[in-house]
């Protein structure tokens, strides 16, 4: 219980970090080539530790397919789309469509590897949502689906959903055996492949910023933000649910918003205060060990 907590908070405070260090990253550098330095990096950094602690690298072609597909759903073709989204539509409207990976993770972990649908996990999926509409209230009361509004529509929600196959794979992937550790070294290099390869078919153009606030903070993004959060997170997939763990994402903007509150002069307003306290609260119910059909057994074994 102690070892999945540490895991969960490591987790929320790093991602909930790296939307400052993000901030540095935008600039000179398209965003696209900046991701593949990122997980390049990342990869690259993961491969070494294997190596150096002579973690077993070898794995068969089918374990290597799913290792491949799990990279680009999580580490490639979401990072892109939600990068095209944002294009469109403002970060804290992503922000809101991404939180809706806890109820595809539900969904599809039911549809793909018999997840058990727990209702404390729904009831607090549905409360962390309401708090993040309330936190983004301000950017969520002036959406429209009109004209651009629709395009970020519809690549937030496809982003939101292949992160979720994602999740899944890495569940599917721990299940047969395959250890998180050489599966995200793999799966960065495969994602990274994957993000080159369509950088290269858009013509971006691969400038570096030698200058100091982006060199730091691709650093912190790839140890921190990919290999050790990523590392945690998707450890934490295995050993409670992907749709347990997902709650986490409802976490960030909290995180992102207190950091924003000391360096930026980010101002609470009601609704954000309010908002924080509904998910923190749905995040109580969603990793109570006991499920809601369960608390009323209980109790009508009592009441007889």
């Amino acid at each position: 219980m102690i070892r999945n907590l540490s895991l969960y908070a490591v987790t929320v405070l790093v991602w909930g970090s790296t939307w400052l260090g993000i901030k540095f990253q935008l600039g000179d550098v398209d965003p696209m080539v900046s991701v593949i330095y990122r997980f390049t990096l990342a990869s690259i950094l993961l491969i070494a530790w294997c190596g150096l602690r002579g973690l077993p690298m070898r794995f068969s072609t089918r374990d290597h397919l799913f290792i491949a597909l799990q990279g680009a759903c999580l580490f490639a073709l979401n990072y892109w789309l939600f990068y095209l989204a944002e294009v469109h539509l403002t970060s804290g409207i992503v922000a809101v469509m991404f939180s809706t990976i806890v109820f595809w993770n539900i969904l599809n972990g039911r549809i793909f590897v018999k997840t058990p649908v727990r209702a404390n996990v729904i009831c607090g999926a549905c409360l962390g949502i309401c708090g993040i509409g309330l936190v983004f209230w301000p950017e969520l009361s002036g959406f429209s689906l009109a004209h651009d509004g629709f395009k970020g529509f519809v690549l937030s929600m496809a982003a939101t959903l292949l992160a979720s196959f994602g999740n899944i794979l890495s569940v599917r992937n721990q299940r047969h055996g395959l250890p998180v550790v050489q599966t995200n070294a793999f799966g960065m290099a495969y994602g990274t492949l994957l993000m080159l390869a369509a950088a290269l078919i858009a013509g971006k153009p691969f400038t570096f910023d030698p200058s100091a606030p982006y060199v730091i903070s691709l650093l912190y993004l790839a140890l921190f933000g990919s290999v050790i959060a990523f590392g945690c997170y998707l450890t934490l997939v295995g050993k409670i649910g992907a749709d347990r763990a997902s709650y986490a994402t409802l976490l960030f903007p909290i995180i992102a918003l207190i950091i924003s509150t000391l360096f930026e002069g980010y101002r609470w307003s009601p609704p954000a205060v309010a908002g924080v306290a509904v998910i923190l609260a749905g995040n109580a119910l969603s990793l109570a060990k006991v499920n809601l059909p369960d608390i009323r057994a209980r109790l009508a074994m009592k009441s007889g």
